[in-house]
């Protein structure tokens, strides 16, 4: 008997990716599909990949590599997807090289997401093949069977992952890897070449393959029947078949779905003739139901459970039962413990700064600096998607320039994120003569996601030294004059203030880089020759303190209020922020 192994859906993924030969991976993290890159570098001895500056730029080498005859994949999460959309669905007309694998890990009830949009849509869209597994076996499994079909049909396949997928645990079985010969590269205009005229010959093809797979849908054995009896009928994929399984037991029978698109309908029809009830059982959209009722099969699937947030049993108990599963109670209430950027994050000195200007609107973006929005700083007004911060205040200094408006726009953006898209908005503003004034937290890594490479850190996902792009020379490459450029030390408050203020005091485009290393991350020997990091902390002289709690203020949650202000030492880095804020001198740094 082959020995299990304890697997996460996203762990499961990469030894199934590695399993079937693959050649090439390429993605940009973010939560949940980050981990799946991290894994499979661990095999970095049978195959390459790589982190990319976004997810289009992941897809389109990832789509190279598949043209020249390789196995390929590429991983994102769910509103990474939107950013890769354009070659994803010309794509899908030319058909594939070697086989290939586009991740898609959704997240419902957005657990570190700004939507929770459901990416089953895109399969039907696009028109890609689409498979769902339900637990860390069938993730290692499905990406195994999704390039054997992805060269079948000739198709990139859309492996759809949620949350719960990608990080929960369950047994799974390895297998040798077995290596793929790379297909011999042919020149073929015709079909990768997508101007309208081939375009137009491969779209009628792509109904021909569409409807291969639908055929295929309805005879895998990836859409199983279990048959436990007539009265209740169940249709379900994913971690939803799982929530169904346990509330339901074995009194309903089930049809599993693994391959979602193109729906078997076929099968689905024969199912439900065999029983008078039928239930679908799908977190967020309506993507099954709808398809179903539109083939004209009752159901009841919606009218009973929720379209948004992440499913569980108990919601499934709930609205299909009306009942409640026995839980115990208790008087005590469990302590609120918010999101709050780190003891010594390089962003919260930057942040406080920026909360005590007057009459300026902040546009934010996606990362852990995000949290600069939370009180007690409250230092953002907007986040909307990846690199929006730029081009999103742009717009709004734009509008208080034509409304006559004494605002001012701050634009605060992370490293990585300005990589991703944030210098095409940079771009802009420097174009359109903006006066926005763009923050680039240069932490030296990616921060939110757990410490992943990019453009800026100097090393790639192999663990391979590389160059490293120079933000203040690429700012002014795009635009951006030498002066209006400032580099500061974020935990250095004086530095902060003075470079805002001159740079809020220009009527034309200017960045400030806030350059320190992100707290928790593995210290370079460069981060060593750069920067100061000998470990300090900060303590509170009580006879000096007046209690006017502007420390806490700093929103450090190494700062405790109580009948008095403290400092716990073992969360404290001794970043001297609180130093700098508190006007009795009661607050110093120790080595």
């Amino acid at each position: 008997m082959k020995q299990k192994h304890l697997m996460t859906g996203n762990e499961a993924v990469a030894r199934g990716a590695y399993e079937a030969g693959l050649n090439f991976a390429s993605a940009y993290p973010g939560t949940p599909s980050t981990e799946i890159l991290e894994n499979l570098v661990l095999y970095k001895d049978s195959l390459y990949c790589e982190w990319a500056p976004n997810e289009k730029v992941a897809l389109e080498a990832t789509i190279g590599a598949s043209i020249a005859g390789v196995r390929s994949l590429a991983t994102m999460k769910h509103v990474g997807v939107n950013v890769a959309a354009d070659p994803l669905f010309t794509f899908a007309y030319t058909g594939v090289g070697g086989g290939c694998i586009l991740v898609s890990a959704d997240d419902p009830g957005m657990h570190s997401s700004q939507n929770e949009q459901d990416n089953r849509n895109y399969a039907t869209a696009a028109r890609l093949l689409m498979l769902e597994p339900s637990n860390s076996q069938e993730a290692k499994d499905f990406t195994k069977i999704g390039f054997e079909l992805s060269e079948k049909f000739d198709t990139p396949v859309l492996l759809r992952m949620t949350t719960r997928i990608c990080h929960s645990k369950s047994a799974v079985t390895f297998e040798d890897r077995v290596e793929k010969t790379a297909k011999p590269y042919e020149k073929n205009i015709k079909k990768y070449v997508a101007t309208p005229a081939n375009g137009k010959v491969m779209r009628r093809n792509l109904v021909g393959r569409l409807a291969a797979m639908e055929e295929y849908s309805n005879n895998t054995e990836l859409n199983v029947e279990e048959m436990n009896g007539s009265e209740v009928g169940v249709i379900s994929s994913g971690v939803a078949y799982q929530y169904a399984r346990e509330v339901f037991g074995d009194d309903a029978s089930y049809l599993k779905l693994g391959m979602t698109f193109p729906m078997p309908m076929e099968k689905i029809k024969a199912f439900a003739a065999k029983v008078k009830k039928l239930y679908i059982v799908e977190e967020m959209d309506p993507y099954m139901e709808r398809q179903i009722r539109e083939a004209g099969i009752e159901c009841i699937g919606k009218a009973v459970i929720p379209e948004y947030d992440e499913l569980n049993t108990d919601i499934v108990r709930k609205g299909v039962f009306g009942t409640e599963a026995p839980t115990l109670k208790s008087d005590l209430d469990a302590v609120v413990r918010p999101p709050a950027m780190c003891a010594g994050c390089p962003h919260r000195g930057f942040f406080y700064a920026l909360s005590k200007k007057k009459n300026v609107m902040i546009t934010g973006d996606i990362g852990c600096y995000t949290l600069g929005s939370a009180a007690p700083l409250n230092a953002m007004d907007t986040c909307i998607c990846m690199g929006g911060s730029i081009s999103t205040g742009h717009g709004a200094s734009k509008a208080f320039g034509i409304t006559g408006a004494d605002t001012k726009v701050v634009s605060v953006i992370g490293d990585s994120t300005f990589f991703h898209s944030g210098v095409n908005s940079l771009m802009d503003v420097a174009y359109n003569k903006g006066n926005n004034v763009t923050v680039i937290l240069d932490n030296r890594i990616t921060g939110m996601t757990g410490h992943q490479q990019n453009p800026g850190t100097g090393y790639t996902l192999m663990g391979d030294a590389t160059g490293e792009v120079d933000i203040p020379l690429l700012c002014q490459a795009i635009g951006i004059k030498k002066e209006n450029i400032y580099i500061v030390n974020p935990l250095k408050l004086d530095e902060v203030d003075h470079a805002l203020d001159e740079a809020l005091g220009k009527d034309e485009a200017c960045v400030i880089i806030t350059k320190w290393p992100c707290i928790l991350k593995k210290f370079s020997q460069q981060d060593k020759n750069d920067f100061d990091l000998k470990p300090k902390k900060c303590v509170i002289d009580q006879d000096k303190c007046r209690k006017c709690k502007l420390c806490a203020k700093t929103g450090c949650p190494a700062i405790y209020v109580g009948e008095t202000i403290t400092i716990n030492a073992d969360s404290c880095t001794g970043c001297g922020v609180c130093v700098q804020v508190c006007p009795f001198d009661a607050i110093s740094e120790v080595k």
